[in-house]
């Protein structure tokens, strides 16, 4: 968890690195020999960087599915703010840690240390970081949520593929709608049992003639015990965790 978010910060400050231990006096030091605009802009970039990192390091992570998923349970259980959004973050969070390590691991190895031992420069440790990043999502995005950007792309003249890489641009959005969609699978996996039980118990409420009684607050305590018995939470983590390429 360390090495993520040194990375994460590695990777928010990176475009402005002139060199590691040249940080605060060539960024946020006003320069002496005129540049005043290049000095503006250049701090602007940084600020702006660091502003929308965390965005996209969720963006291009395992994240999005877990905190789906997670959503869709609560709702599915009837329970309105029970866990706390706080928590079903924190959850989502350090399982994102658990299943990025091998891709942290690689991106720190080959493009982190690199820089900060001045054995690459600043544009090559950007490439080296994101490769890593780009293999996860290739492994983990439809081919048909691709094509659809790939497509639209071409239409555009651009040139959405170079070599046998795909340019960011059409994979991170590609990625991203693949991740929404597996998870909303996820969801409708995890809901499916839960109606089960609200329409059973709703046959027999009727079927008793309590008109009056709400059946979500008679199927609130056997869903929750279903889904302990069942032991849900280790099943849940589980097969999403291993859902990933």
């Amino acid at each position: 968890m360390i090495r993520f978010l040194l990375l994460a910060a590695v990777m928010m400050m990176v475009p402005g690195l002139a060199a590691a231990q040249q940080l605060p006096t060539d960024l946020f030091n006003a320069p002496i020999d005129g540049s005043v605009a290049a000095w503006i802009v250049r701090t602007f970039g940084l600020l702006t960087v660091l502003s929308v990192a965390p965005g996209i390091l969720i963006m291009v992570t395992s994240f999005p599915r877990f905190v789906i998923a997670f959503s869709i349970l609560r709702s599915g259980m009837g329970l309105a703010s029970t866990p706390s959004n706080m928590i079903l973050t924190s959850l989502a969070l350090f399982m994102t840690f658990y299943v990025m390590s091998p891709t942290m691991d690689r991106a720190w190895t080959e493009g982190v240390q690199p820089l900060l031992e001045n054995r690459m420069t600043e544009a090559q440790a950007v490439s080296a970081i994101a490769e890593p990043f780009r293999v996860f999502m290739t492994a983990n995005t439809r081919d048909k949520d691709l094509k659809l950007f790939v497509d639209i792309a071409n239409e555009r003249g651009q040139t959405p593929v170079v070599g046998d890489k795909v340019d960011y641009r059409v994979l991170v959005p590609a990625f991203m709608l693949s991740e929404i969609r597996r998870g909303f699978e996820i969801g409708f996996l995890i809901v499916l049992p839960f109606l089960v039980i609200d329409m059973i118990v709703a046959t027999i409420t009727m079927a008793m003639g309590m008109m009056m009684l709400p059946p979500t607050s008679i199927s609130l305590p056997f869903k929750i015990l279903f889904f302990v018995l069942i032991d849900g939470w280790n099943l849940l983590v589980g097969s999403l965790v291993r859902s990933f390429a």
